[in-house]
């Protein structure tokens, strides 16, 4: 096994509120798509070569949480790029950039949809 995560789901419950957050910190379009009743927008990733991918979602079953699960976002070369627009998009920074040792750095943030995520980079 390549990974341990092979794909991302995280809820929004409004779902034009989510994507616009989304690409404004990370600084790119989300492609959308609608299927067995929800409404999905793809983070950028690379398929072809094993990249881990993930979405936001909206449906029935897909409620945001900022406890259990963290997902932890792709920050770029450095997360600090991606977290200080986060409260300018609507989120909260709950932890800003961490060192943590020989693996980079990490943060947490609360999304628009009240959900907790991680960012993480080597910088």
């Amino acid at each position: 096994m390549k990974n341990a995560v092979n794909w991302v789901e995280i809820p929004a419950l409004d779902f034009n509120r989510s994507k616009l957050f989304y690409e404004t910190i990370f600084g790119s379009n989300m492609q959308t798509m609608e299927a067995m009743g929800m409404k999905s927008a793809f983070f950028n990733f690379d398929m072809q070569n094993g990249g881990i991918g993930g979405c936001i979602i909206t449906g029935a079953g897909y409620e945001p949480s900022e406890k259990g699960s963290l997902v932890y976002l792709n920050g770029g070369i450095d997360l600090q790029d991606v977290l200080s627009k986060v409260e300018a998009a609507g989120g909260k920074v709950v932890l800003p950039k961490t060192a943590i040792g020989g693996n980079g750095f990490m943060a947490h943030f609360i999304d628009t949809e009240g959900n907790k995520v991680g960012l993480h980079s080597r910088v």
